[in-house]
């Protein structure tokens, strides 16, 4: 609203100073109050959206977190569950670095972390002083298995041949992941070499930060296979840029010529998982809002869609049942460790 003041007005009101102080305190306190709330809990709009909310992807562009933040908040905008979303990339650490902001961010309702597994291992590698524990649990989103790739350029074409010669010199054929040690992409050759007969602690494991630059090194043959979720490479997967030899998980993916470890002879069977937390110490409000959003999300058809696009596996769970499941995992992380004799 316009407002225009004549010289009349001014005087009268110069002469009523201790009314208008009272007034203008007034206002200020209220929309002080309100401005404060609006600010710590992201309330919706009118329409039932959330508003404001900002999503750490806690590795580089092209990693796993990264997709599923990106993908999860632009179908929370296409479907009006959200407005104005932002993601952001803070690698570091093998998602320790994102993991200290977030924690370090107590309070705040409108920031939101996609985590995995790999956080896991990535707090026990690098001693972090930060945990999962110390976060607010939002939802489980995601299972994915983990691929077994060579480059287009291989000598490999099936993981027979791989394993023979992994087998008889393990110094040289070294397996890239993108995640610590501890973190998935590190478990699961872990687990295949135990299952070989091969002494994991001879494995020659090259740790990248996130899918993007193992796929970089892959593909330029500086590590002879590389261990990874399916999402973050079926495109070059796809372009015929990477060569699937072998699926992780209980059963093949729709679509990637190749078998599960257990139908090629090793007896191993490993899937990762994703999903959301928010800071420690944020409202119940905020809390619930947070878990709102992200159940209204997974019934949408856009996710089923990325869930199938992505070779994802639906593994929904909110609350305190996904903090559970967390604790659980943190103590398989350094159950599984201690038996390959790696702590």
């Amino acid at each position: 609203m316009a407002v225009t003041t004549s010289a009349t007005r001014r005087t009268r009101l110069a002469a009523r100073p201790r009314l208008l102080a009272v007034v203008v305190a007034v206002v200020v306190a209220v929309a002080a109050v309100g401005l404060g709330t609006w600010a710590a809990v992201g309330r919706p709009d009118p329409d039932g959206a959330l508003t404001g909310l900002r999503i750490m992807a806690p590795n580089n562009p092209g990693g796993g977190h990264d997709i599923t933040a990106r993908t999860s908040a632009k179908i929370m905008e296409d479907a009006g569950i959200a407005r104005t979303v932002e993601v952001f990339n803070l690698p570091g650490a093998s998602g320790t670095v994102g993991l200290g902001r977030l924690v370090a961010e107590d309070g705040n309702g409108r920031l939101a972390m996609v985590m995995s597994l790999g956080v896991i291992g990535g707090s026990y590698a690098h001693s972090s002083r930060v945990t999962l524990a110390d976060t607010t649990p939002i939802a489980r989103l995601l299972e994915e298995p983990e691929i077994v790739v060579v480059s287009a350029n291989s000598p490999y074409t099936d993981i027979g041949q791989l394993i023979d010669d992994w087998r008889s010199d393990p110094g040289k054929v070294a397996v890239g992941g993108g995640s610590a040690p501890g973190g998935p992409d590190y478990l699961a050759p872990m687990l295949m070499a135990k299952a070989i007969g091969l002494d994991p602690k001879k494995v020659d494991y090259v740790p990248f930060d996130g899918g993007g630059e193992l796929a970089a090194s892959v593909i330029g043959d500086k590590v002879a296979f590389g261990v990874s979720g399916i999402g973050e490479h079926i495109d070059q997967v796809e372009a015929g840029t990477l060569r699937v030899l072998a699926v992780t998980g209980p059963e093949r993916i729709e679509g990637v010529d190749a078998p599960t470890l257990r139908e090629a002879g090793v007896d191993v069977e490993f899937t990762n998982w994703r999903g959301v937390v928010a800071p420690p110490g944020i409202s119940d409000a905020d809390r619930r809002a947070l878990v709102e959003a992200y159940t209204e999300m997974h019934g949408t058809r856009q996710w089923k869609a990325a869930l199938e696009r992505n070779g994802w596996r639906d593994a929904f769970q909110t609350g305190d049942d996904f903090g559970a499941f967390i604790g659980q995992q943190t103590d398989e992380v350094e159950s599984v460790l201690e038996e390959l004799g790696l702590t």
